[in-house]
């Protein structure tokens, strides 16, 4: 007797299929939905993340190249109309704006009168920060969608999870049978939810951490070519007058 119950168990296991596509296709629609937002938050975090990563090694190729321009002792109003009216990297754009207020307050070659020179200092900082400031939120667009992923995504599969636990018990509540054939598809399904939710989850984590070091300290080598470059600005201001 024990035999053919174990028999008829085991040949209702097989009949279930318990492959990725088979577990998603037998899933419950509430399951379904739930698996589907997760793999759409992964493929999307993903996508940030190269993005991201990417963006920023170039973007630190870029500033070494205008760095070595920068420095290479040739004069500030040639390399801005080198550089032009848009700017390929945060730090010639902050370059390029501190520039442009240099020109409408000096003009090539004037003179600026004492009474002027600490406004003008003041003005030329202000603008290169609003350029840093505009620059980094470009950057940091869509880092809140890895945080809310990281912390959002493993309670949206423990959802799943409870759902599919749900339908587990509600088997065995129709069935009257506790058998594995019964309870199995429904736990898979709640495994399932609860493995996409950690797989969504931890590279965005781990990701947003990793990318908002990078992007601190890239905004902290902007902020120091800032702080140089205003530096510089001062003392042509003091030659001048």
């Amino acid at each position: 007797m024990d035999r053919a119950v174990d028999t008829a168990v085991l040949a209702g296991s097989k009949a279930v299929d318990f492959s990725v596509i088979g577990l998603f296709v037998n899933a419950d629609w509430i399951v379904k939905a739930v698996i589907i937002m997760l793999i759409m938050a992964s493929i999307w975090s993903w996508a940030i993340i190269i993005e991201k990563a990417v963006r920023l090694r170039r973007l630190h190729k870029q500033a070494s190249e205008f760095e070595d321009m920068f420095w290479s002792g040739g004069s500030l109003e040639d390399l801005y109309d080198r550089i032009g009216a848009q700017p390929p990297d945060p730090m010639s754009a902050m370059f390029g704006a501190a520039m442009r207020e240099w020109r409408r307050s000096t003009g090539r070659g004037g003179t600026t009168p004492n009474p002027m020179r600490a406004g003008l200092h003041q003005r030329i900082e202000r603008v290169m920060y609003v350029a840093l400031g505009r620059e980094m939120d470009r950057l940091e667009r869509y880092m809140t969608f890895l945080a809310n992923v990281g912390s959002t995504a493993p309670f949206i599969g423990l959802f799943g999870t409870v759902w599919g636990i749900m339908n587990s018990f509600h088997a065995i509540g129709m069935s009257k049978n506790t058998s594995l054939a019964v309870v199995a598809p429904g736990i898979s399904e709640a495994l399932f939810a609860t493995a996409l939710g950690l797989v969504a989850a931890i590279p965005a984590v781990i990701a947003f951490n990793k990318l908002s070091s990078d992007l601190t300290r890239y905004a902290g080598r902007l902020e120091a070519f800032g702080g140089e470059f205003g530096a510089i600005l001062s003392r042509q201001l003091d030659e001048r007058s």
